[in-house]
């Protein structure tokens, strides 16, 4: 069992920048590919980045490519994602998930990953 806890979210204005954290508990990650997901009410949940172990590869969603910034920090099982210049459009409820179902899986899709966290609010105002 992992355990994952989202913090980091809150009230921001357009054009400004949250860290969002994700800090597991149960396991170690270090192995695991992290990711963040999203959903505005009404829509579905969908994909923001993910990292890849040892230093290995970010991916990020065409929405948040460029503003948004994953990274990890195995030591404290901790996985970050930096969202600067922040739009309306960001606002959503915002979830870390870990680890991959299969070595395979997509790691841009839901239901690829075995854990998720409760979410933590993002809400941007114009």
């Amino acid at each position: 069992q992992v355990q994952l806890v989202e913090s980091g979210g809150g009230l921001v204005q357009a054009g400004g920048s949250l860290r969002l954290s994700c800090a597991a508990s149960g396991r170690t990650t270090s192995g695991y590919v992290m990711g963040w997901f999203r959903q505005a009410p009404g829509k579905e949940r969908e994909f923001v980045a993910s990292i890849r172990p040892n230093g290995g590869t970010a991916s990020y969603a065409d929405s948040v490519k460029g503003r948004s910034t994953i990274s990890r920090d195995d030591a404290k099982n901790t996985v970050y994602l930096q969202m600067n210049s922040l739009k309306p459009e960001d606002t959503a409820e915002y979830y870390c998930a870990a680890e991959l179902r299969y070595s395979y899986s997509d790691v841009r899709l839901r239901r690829s990953y075995k854990w998720w966290g409760q979410g933590t609010q993002v809400t941007v105002s114009s």
